[in-house]
């Protein structure tokens, strides 16, 4: 049995440091976001909205966390287009789970919700183990006390923390925009065979000079200098999932 909405929501305001009244609230995604940003210390918060109020807004969130969910294998699909409907059901159980993920893998000490918030660099903790850790995973209800961890590679300062923290936001970007780009790929290849299907089935339509065949082709295949077309049946490598 979970923990009630009423624990679950004072949880959470405890450890980021929020004011917040239902778990339907979840349903931005921002302070999921956070949650497994206190677990593995690497997510862009900077990229993470916290004051919106639209399900574009909302979804932005959640692929911040799908990419954190990719970088540390978690294999937990997040039910986006649920989520951000922000209904009570939908929330309650992936936060509970959430719950159970962060009891596991949480690796102790003190979290800085608020300058984490600011996109200040992370001081203290290390990366938590991934989803797959063996044994040496911390457990539920336990705290690990042996092994300083960002202190012991703190000997670059401030300044090598805030270039980490650059560094880390940048390699999310691009993890980003390139699953947008397989996404939308995939989108104009299925088009491209629908054509297909149809000029095979009609010879005719590609005859047409002014017909919508010959204007979705000229779409499909128009393009810039120094750009290449890829190989045809070339494989992407992952898909967006929403």
């Amino acid at each position: 049995m979970g923990e009630s909405r009423q624990e679950l929501v004072a949880w959470l305001n405890s450890l980021l440091q929020l004011n917040m009244t239902k778990v339907e609230q979840c349903g931005t995604g921002a302070a999921l976001c956070q949650v497994f940003d206190s677990i593995f210390l690497d997510v862009p918060m900077s990229r993470v909205k916290f004051n919106v109020n639209t399900e574009y807004a909302y979804i932005q969130n959640f692929k911040v966390l799908q990419n954190t969910f990719h970088k540390h294998q978690v294999e937990k699909p997040i039910p986006v287009e649920a989520l951000v409907k922000c209904k009570m059901q939908d929330n309650l159980e992936f936060l509970q789970w959430a719950k159970r993920f962060w009891d596991q893998y949480y690796p102790g000490g003190d979290y800085d919700a608020v300058g984490r918030r600011k996109g200040a660099p992370v001081t203290g903790g290390g990366p938590a183990p991934r989803a797959g850790a063996g044994s040496g995973a911390a457990r539920r209800g336990t705290t690990p006390t042996t092994g300083p961890r960002v202190a012991a590679r703190a000997g670059g300062g401030a300044a090598s923390a805030a270039l980490q923290q650059e560094n880390n936001t940048l390699k999310e970007t691009v993890v980003g925009l390139e699953r947008e780009r397989d996404f939308y790929f995939s989108k104009l290849r299925d088009i491209e065979l629908l054509v297909q299907q149809a000029v095979e089935e009609d010879p005719e339509l590609e005859k047409q000079e002014d017909g919508l065949v010959k204007q979705i082709q000229a779409i499909l295949y128009s393009t810039e200098e120094g750009f290449e077309i890829p190989a045809e049946g070339e494989a992407l490598d992952d898909q967006e999932t929403f």
